[in-house]
């Protein structure tokens, strides 16, 4: 009987890499963290791998300790398996050229991601494997869930085998966040698969003191040489070895794999080479022009290392003029990506070849889509074809794009998409999740999952692409041309184009308390006129309300899956409530029977809180009132708000010219806006008492107590409430607390700490108070920050201006109130080594930069190396500045004695060499150095100290 389950890649590794694993070291990094995690959790469960015995999981202390722990593990003769990605992979390749030199059969299970270069990424290509292809590992690659399953098990089998170990890689988050159906392999099966002669050699040469032996010895320059190359008779064997298990596995399964794979017409004259994910949407793309009478083809290379020139010339038809190899990756300075270089020289000293051009695509998870394939396909046909091209981004630059000159559909005939948006923790990508595991566990349907992150984790977007079809489905790619669009959260309306690509008379489900009459103000004129032009079945209801009533606070998944299943109708809705409801058993039934019962009435108050909304015939014609534009830096108008707007993948590279090193500008988040808050504090005045903790404990910034002079205080907007202020030396001024609305998230600490005894802050709904609060913000931004006493206390200091604000981390978060109070007290001279983590993703998440500046300019310097890394980073900072203040004052103590320089100038150094650890008098005495300096009688370059300060 066929054993089908519905997962995502991470699980599909996890699963079939199980039964192999007697040891395994981990260490977590995303995408590839959820692979340990569920071995681990296995493990802990007393579940047996083919060996007997869970496996022994040891967590290390970095990526690097854990490469050292499976090499010592598998040297020590245990089978042994880990799971990395990027920056923990390039950690690892030390060992893995010890690995691979001493035979040692581990396999790494990679979900191939993005290196941190100009800046981080933790989404997919291929520039971390293709960083190992020289250390000597074998490497193959998977294309697809299924794929993982089934090339994950011939990876350990053939390393078991072969001696060599594996590296086998699959695109992070395309592949290993995607949730499809696969058919599994019952580790009985697999049992009848392995090879026990090799399994009882590998026990045999395993160190151990019955039978001593040294390992890794120094070599002289005599023997070295020879000793690397002794062993190319194991490189040799691996390519039959590998299709040996490949058709093994077709016995099995009847699913056949090729360490190459043609895919397309006998007699194609173009052929677009590659290996991933990607190769979906190259056979898609074959398809849809096989239909038009083209003669095109696909190899989809699975075994990359040890690289068969045989096996691949084996496969590639005779016909082929034309050859375009795209790679996932970018090798600065080369003459050409690694793939392309191994197809010129399969080809080198043949006096018949075909045209063989490269091209780069989909960094950092760069959606690559079928539009994208043709313009490829479409490129080889040109009188003289592009070399060394991109795909999927504008090139104004260098010219080395291609161009899309039409978006295609290439589905299957049959499939429903749909595209939800929502806000990350509220819930909206598990409903999808199981929606995915429903439909694909009870029905016939194949599903696909992907879910886009946007980084922010809690309180950031995310948007799930959803596909479901009657055939296999092979596009992993985003959702382009949507039937269902879904918005979890009203206040996207403003901030995104969220009916692009719906299909006409698609549905469109938004989530929102607004009433028929409220819909020609809330809703902008660019959605009413799609929604009327696309003929929408647009409905609304309030998720929230309802999650509210029942007791699920803001968690509206259960709602909006309801929602989901009666509009779609991709089962029938009376068996989707069944299968829904048996899901909320699964999941909650352990958390006792009132949380059941409240997830039920979420499912059974949905549809009946569901209104359909009649759609006038005025909103084709719909216009916005005209706005007067801000005046916004450039950075803003031309980079921040489109990415802003997830229309990032349009900008060019001219736009990141001045960005060339990675190098952004600060103070960006000021300009977001984002209004995701459900919930937002009201002062209360009467009841404050002005210590200012709501301020202290506010995580996001958006809390400013705030002290007005008469002046201002007579000028302020009308409902600007102040009252007198309290403590020394504060009589003079007026105080308030200033809320900015749309900065706050609704996470409700400010409230939840006010000590006053009738509370000062209270929970308000956030569209009254957007509207009454706005312009009031607006006007507490002039109000200038006043000299008071004791800045060092927590009333005192939360006077001063945050230089950390508007961030993207989660609402409520409990690091960055320490932060913000950091910038506070010493933002003006901070300088910030971030580790990789949370930190790094809110604090130098582009192009919203939360670190900003005084009136004067300065502001936290901030810079990210690594995560393992960190504290040598900053300690070299120090150094750098340790040396730099000793160098300045070296030549102020010469100048004292120089009767070139100006006395001025002589008593301001005299001042900072007086103390120079003191922050007060170095910023005295900097500013009398720059006020001389700056005069128009000081000739600076005239006299070396002078030049050199």
């Amino acid at each position: 009987m066929r054993n089908f389950k519905t997962m995502d890649g991470n699980e599909a590794a996890a699963y079939i890499s199980y039964p192999f694993t007697e040891v395994a070291a981990i260490y977590p990094i995303t995408p590839s963290t959820p692979m340990g995690e569920q071995v681990d959790e296995w493990a802990s469960h007393g579940k047996k791998n083919l060996f007997g015995r869970p496996p022994r999981v040891v967590e290390m202390q970095s990526e690097a300790g854990a490469a050292g722990a499976v090499h010592g593990s598998l040297t020590a003769g245990a089978f042994t398996t880990t799971y990395t990605a990027s920056q923990g992979l390039l950690l690892m390749i030390p060992n893995l050229y010890k690995m691979a030199a001493e035979f040692l059969p581990g396999v790494l299970h990679v979900s191939a991601r993005a290196i941190a270069t100009h800046a981080l990424s933790i989404f997919g290509d291929h520039q971390d494997v293709m960083a190992c292809r020289q250390t000597g590992v074998a490497m193959l690659a998977s294309a697809s869930v299924q794929e993982v399953i089934d090339l994950g098990l011939i990876a350990h089998l053939a390393a078991i085998e072969s001696r060599v170990p594996f590296v086998h890689f699959f695109d992070g988050f395309r592949t290993s966040h995607e949730i499809q159906r696969v058919e599994l392999i019952d580790y009985d099966q697999i049992e009848s698969l392995l090879n026990h002669e090799a399994i009882a050699a590998f026990r045999e040469r395993a160190l151990r003191p019955e039978r001593p032996c040294v390992r890794g010895t120094h070599q002289n320059p005599d023997v070295y040489f020879q000793g690397r190359e002794v062993g190319n008779k194991f490189y040799m064997a691996v390519p039959e070895i590998v299709e040996s298990y490949m058709n093994k596995l077709a016995a099995m399964t009847g699913r056949q794999y090729k360490l190459f794979d043609y895919y397309g017409a006998e007699d194609a004259d173009r052929v677009i080479i590659a290996m991933g994910s990607a190769c979906e949407t190259i056979n898609e793309t074959v398809d849809y022009l096989l239909a038009q009478g083209e003669k095109v083809g696909a190899i989809r290379v699975r075994l990359y290392r040890p690289f068969s020139a045989e096996h691949f010339l084996r496969v590639l038809p005779t016909t082929v003029k034309r050859i375009a190899v795209l790679d996932r990756t970018k090798e600065p300075g080369s003459l050409g990506e690694p793939l392309y270089l191994d197809i010129v020289k399969v080809y080198n000293n043949k006096n018949e070849r075909p045209e063989i051009y490269g091209g780069r695509y989909g960094l950092g998870s760069k959606d690559t889509t079928p539009s994208q394939i043709l313009a490829v396909f479409e490129n080889l046909k040109a009188d003289q074809p592009k070399d060394s091209f991109t795909i999927g981004i504008v090139d104004d630059v260098y010219n080395t794009s291609l161009e899309e000159k039409e978006n295609i559909d290439t589905s299957a005939k049959g499939t429903i998409s749909c595209k939800i948006w929502g806000l990350g923790s509220d819930g909206t990508v598990g409903a999808n999740k199981a929606a995915v595991k429903i439909v694909g566990e009870k029905t016939n349907l194949y599903p696909q999952g992907y879910f886009s992150y946007d980084s922010k984790k809690s309180g950031g977007i995310t948007v799930s692409h959803l596909r479901f079809s009657p055939e296999p489905i092979r596009s992993p790619y985003l959702v382009y041309q949507a039937d269902y669009i879904a918005c979890h959260n009203s206040s996207f309306v403003n901030n995104f184009d969220l009916l692009q690509g719906i299909k006409k008379g698609g549905v469109f489900v938004l989530n929102c308390p607004w009433s028929d009459d409220e819909f020609e103000t809330k809703l902008p004129a660019s959605l009413r006129r799609s929604i009327a032009e696309n003929e929408i079945s647009f409905y609304t209801i309030d998720a929230l309300s309802i999650a509210q009533k029942v007791g699920l606070g803001n968690r509206i998944n259960m709602v909006m899956q309801s929602v989901f299943f009666y509009l779609t109708n991709i089962i029938p809705f009376k068996e989707a409530e069944k299968y829904l409801k048996d899901s909320i058993e699964e999941l909650y039934g352990s958390k006792g029977r009132n949380i059941v019962e409240i997830n039920f009435a979420a499912v059974d108050q949905a549809i009946e809180n569901l209104k359909k909304v009649t759609v006038p015939a005025s909103w084709k014609n719909a216009v916005d009132d005209e706005e007067e534009p801000k005046e916004e830096p450039a950075f803003i108008t031309e980079i921040q708000r489109p990415m802003a707007r997830l229309e990032g993948d349009g900008l060019p590279v001219s736009a990141f010219l001045d960005m060339v090193d990675g190098t952004y500008p600060v103070g960006t988040t000021k300009y977001e806006k984002r209004g995701i808050a459900v919930r937002i504090p009201q002062w209360q005045i009467d009841n404050c008492i002005q210590c200012n903790q709501c301020s202290f404990v506010c995580p996001h910034a958006v809390i400013r107590p705030l002290l007005l002079d008469e002046n201002e205080n007579s000028r302020a907007p009308e409902g600007f409430e102040t009252k007198k202020a309290i403590g020394k030396d504060l009589n003079q001024y007026y105080y308030r607390i200033q809320i900015s609305p749309l900065d706050c998230t609704g996470c409700g600490n400010c409230a939840d700490i006010c000590p006053a005894p009738e509370k000062a802050l209270i929970m308000k709904p956030a569209e009254d108070e957007i509207e009454n609060q706005s312009d009031n913000w607006e006007f507490g931004l002039t109000v200038t920050t006043k000299d008071v006493p004791n800045t060092n206390t927590l009333k005192g200091s939360q006077f001063l201006r945050p230089l950390f604000e508007f961030h993207s981390a989660c609402p409520g978060c409990g690091e960055t109130p320490y932060i913000k109070l950091l910038s506070q007290l010493f933002g003006d001279r901070l300088m910030i080594a971030n580790a990789t983590g949370c930190s790094s993703i809110y604090g130098g998440y582009a192009p919203s930069i939360p670190y900003t500046t005084t009136d004067e300019g300065k502001g936290p310097a901030w810079a990210n190396s690594l995560f393992e890394d960190n504290a040598e980073f900053g300690y070299g900072m120090f150094l750098a500045q340790e040396y730099q203040r000793k160098k300045l004052a070296e030549l102020m103590e010469l100048a004292q004695n120089d009767e070139e320089i100006d006395p001025r100038l002589k008593e301001a150094f005299a001042e900072w060499l007086s103390d120079p650890l003191d922050a007060d008098v170095t910023k005295s005495a900097a500013k009398k150095i720059t006020s001389v300096l700056e005069l128009d009688s000081i000739d600076k370059d005239a006299h070396p100290v002078l030049r050199t300060i």
